[in-house]
């Protein structure tokens, strides 16, 4: 038997397609390491952004080495680095070499999606979130994830893209000295930006809740089969919001009763109403998975009501036709002796009898309001 080592080709090939597969899996490759870190293809170079403040100045500076991120670390201020992109393994694990984050706490970070949870590594606390929106030219919100680690006066973030309007509202508050962020520690810095990420879910909410209110009309009005498409796609992305957002109650919750140094008391309140945020969330996007729910129900019944008006109209025509049927079958009979045959005005009595009795029907069901779904059928 022929023994392989790496310096074969042949065996350098096969573990290089491995890896080439592995890096397109969603789950983590059988045997593999337990820190292995997993890049994307299509990951976004790694870009850092820092801000270093206190309640005299902040600075911000773009586009550093994680070398320079060094000197920050022993400054009597609020040192917020921000990774944007994970597409860099070089500079990642650098991050992790100076930050000394543990090998698995760097796994979470990088090999996204990870599901949303909190983690205390003693001098270091973790949270990985996911943030949700809209893609201007699409109809299906999108989500991305951001990791939080924080450690004693500085925060460190990590997100999937170079998503910095995410978080242009807390760092204009930052560089305005606006509130008291300028005045607190990262953990404060750290409840901002949560908070920015759990109200970012009301929008999208609310555009759900709009295109269901808008297809809940139009299937009273005009239910059609091409509906049904829709209904299904919005349960679906709506059972995906929720997956999102109930993992969010855990972190809160334990964010708020949690026992790290890291996060003072006073700040703990104000994790408080990121948990009544979450709890507003669920039971928002419980409301409308059962009104999507019920959406056929009422695609159902209004094709019934159309079905059944539809029917009565058919109705309507067959009972008026029906003694005219009768006339026209009696006289049609090729009989010898009958007297209305050579009556002068057989013909026009007929008709004229025939016109009445229509006419008599007509005016029956129209006083018996029969014909109003008539009318609602023709306008639409």
């Amino acid at each position: 038997m022929t023994e392989l080592y790496p310096s074969d080709p042949e065996l350098l090939q096969k573990l290089n397609l491995e890896e080439e597969n592995y890096l397109e899996c969603f789950h983590d490759k059988l045997g593999s390491e337990p820190s292995t870190l997993k890049i994307k293809p299509n990951a976004k170079p790694s870009r850092i952004v820092l801000i270093d403040y206190d309640e005299i100045k902040a600075i911000r500076r773009v586009d550093i080495i994680p070398k320079a991120l060094i000197p920050y670390l022993s400054k009597n201020t609020v040192s917020w680095m921000d990774v944007q992109g994970l597409g860099s393994e070089i500079i990642l694990k650098q991050v992790g070499t100076i930050f000394k984050l543990h090998p698995l706490l760097l796994k979470d970070m990088v090999n996204v999606p990870q599901r949303p949870k909190v983690e205390d590594y003693n001098e270091q606390l973790m949270i990985i979130v996911q943030i949700v929106f809209f893609q201007s030219s699409e109809e299906e919100f999108s989500s991305e994830q951001v990791g939080f680690v924080l450690g004693q006066g500085y925060l460190l973030t990590f997100q999937e893209r170079h998503i910095e309007d995410r978080f242009n509202i807390v760092r204009n508050r930052i560089y305005a000295n606006q509130g008291k962020v300028r005045q607190t520690g990262a953990d404060y810095l750290t409840y901002l930006l949560l908070d920015s990420i759990i109200d970012s879910y009301f929008p999208v909410l609310e555009k759900y809740g709009d295109r269901i209110e808008a297809l809940e009309d139009k299937l009273v009005v005009q239910p059609q089969s091409s509906y049904l498409e829709e209904i299904y796609a919005i349960r679906r992305e709506l059972l995906a919001l929720r997956r999102a957002i109930w993992p969010l109650r855990n972190v809160t919750d334990l964010l708020v009763r949690g026992e790290s140094c890291l996060i003072k008391p006073e700040v703990k309140i104000h994790f408080r109403d990121c948990y009544d945020h979450v709890i507003q969330l669920l039971d928002i996007v419980e409301t409308y998975r059962e009104l999507a729910s019920s959406l056929m129900d009422v695609y159902l019944s209004a094709m019934s009501n159309k079905m059944n008006e539809i029917m009565q109209f058919l109705t309507v025509i067959s009972t008026i036709f029906i003694p005219l049927t009768f006339i026209v079958g009696v006289y049609g009979m090729n009989f010898e002796y009958m007297p209305e045959l050579h009556w002068r005005w057989s013909y026009v009595t007929c008709i004229g009898m025939m016109i009445i009795v229509a006419a008599s029907l007509v005016f029956f069901f129209w006083r018996r309001g029969w014909f109003e779904s008539f009318y609602t059928l023709k306008r639409d």
